[in-house]
């Protein structure tokens, strides 16, 4: 049974194999919100899964050491558990989905651990960490619902109350739960008033769905960029502990999330992948009552590869109003789009791409559609080029 003891204890041997990430005030994400960020992200190996695979693996009998670990993981815990496995000096053996990150793939390599790729998601990469533990006696490090896992992950409770005191609420990312449930055991059992949130990609609720209905269950299927918390499978033990400890959870889309990893990036000038982006945009999409509210947003972890980064770049871009396309029904004539580009230029913003199309058969003979990408300020600047065009005789297609 987890306790606060095992916690502090669990603290204490991470003392000096886990940073003690800076929290840093985030005035600039929000007037609304007192945002703070917990930067696990910056934690090494990019992720706090570090913590609760150290601790594990530190427990371990010199017997099971002898035998080696196993686990499953999209990419985090895979890197912590090599990491941890390597410094104790015992063989580790990883199950990865073959759509894990390259960069995670990589690393967890580079770390020392044996990696196997499996077909499929994460789920079914555990299912083949479990056939292996079965065949070769190591010791299952599981990602999520295992006491010391969550004990380790608890830590990070207990540096949220120690950097700042007077904190109101906590927004924690939920894949398997393993972290939520262990920071809130810790908030929950020293300052039982602070509020403490979980958040899921809204195309991965796996544990929303069981915290709002009271019964385990899970998904049949899973779809989100935020590979960390694409979990179909809640832990058992975690939704017992959420259920007990956490004030409520919410969701995000993908357009929310890729919102509040540029808003990381512009802002604060930090990287952070999908699920550790979900917190904030909880609080940038006004998801949880804490306006006004001294409010820490745990950044899990900062590890996306860069080809989804630029992708998701781009999707922020165009849900905040920073890039638009628009479709005008031209006549094909000479000076059309000089006039196109002195609205938009008078507008303010900028013409990055121009498409010329006079081939569609549902076009009169002397008709063209002219696509232009733009470079905008936000919605309202759109609105007002969208205003203008129309004003001066152009049909916007969409």
């Amino acid at each position: 049974m987890l306790t606060l003891d095992k916690i502090y204890h669990a603290a204490f041997v991470l003392r000096n194999v886990a940073r003690k990430t800076d929290l840093i005030a985030a005035p600039n994400l929000s007037a609304k919100t007192n945002i703070y960020l917990k930067t696990e992200n910056l934690q090494v190996t990019g992720s706090f899964k570090l913590r609760g695979a150290y601790y594990k693996i530190s427990q371990l009998t010199p017997e099971e050491a002898s035998k080696g670990v196993i686990a499953c993981s999209a990419g985090n815990h895979a890197q912590g558990v090599a990491l941890a496995a390597t410094k104790m000096g015992i063989k580790s053996v990883i199950c990865m989905p073959d759509g894990a990150p390259i960069m995670k793939v990589e690393n967890t390599k580079h770390l020392g651990a044996q990696v196997e790729l499996v077909k499929g998601t994460y789920d079914d990469a555990h299912d083949r960490a479990v056939e292996l533990q079965q065949e070769t006696g190591m010791t299952f490090i599981h990602p999520y619902d295992d006491e010391l896992v969550i004990a380790g992950q608890g830590s990070i409770g207990l540096e949220i109350l120690d950097q700042l005191p007077d904190v109101e609420a906590v927004i924690v990312p939920i894949g398997g739960g393993g972290l939520l449930s262990g920071v809130a055991f810790a908030i929950k059992s020293l300052r039982p008033e602070v509020k403490v949130y979980g958040v899921q990609a809204a195309g991965a609720a796996s544990m929303f769905k069981a915290y709002h209905e009271k019964k385990y269950g899970c998904l049949d299927k899973v779809n989100t960029f935020a590979d960390g918390i694409a979990v179909k499978t809640p832990g058992e033990n975690t939704f017992e502990m959420i259920s007990k400890y956490v004030d409520d959870i919410v969701t995000v889309s993908e357009d929310e999330i890729a919102t509040a990893i540029l808003a990381l990036i512009e802002k604060q000038k930090l990287i952070s992948e999908g699920a550790g982006a979900t917190p904030v945009a909880a609080a940038l999409f006004d998801k949880l009552p804490i306006q006004g509210k001294k409010t820490v947003c745990l950044i899990s972890g900062g590890n996306i590869d860069v080809n989804i980064l630029s992708r998701v770049i781009t999707r922020g871009q165009i849900t905040t109003g920073r890039k638009a396309t628009l479709t005008i029904a031209l006549e094909d004539k000479p000076g059309q789009l000089t006039t196109v580009s002195e609205i938009v230029s008078k507008c303010g913003a900028n013409v990055i791409s121009v498409h010329h199309d006079n081939s569609d058969v549902n076009m009169a003979v002397n008709s063209c559609f002219l696509t232009i990408g733009l470079e905008t300020r936000d919605a309202e600047q759109i609105q007002e080029i969208r205003t203008a065009l129309t004003e001066k005789g152009f049909t916007l297609v969409f």
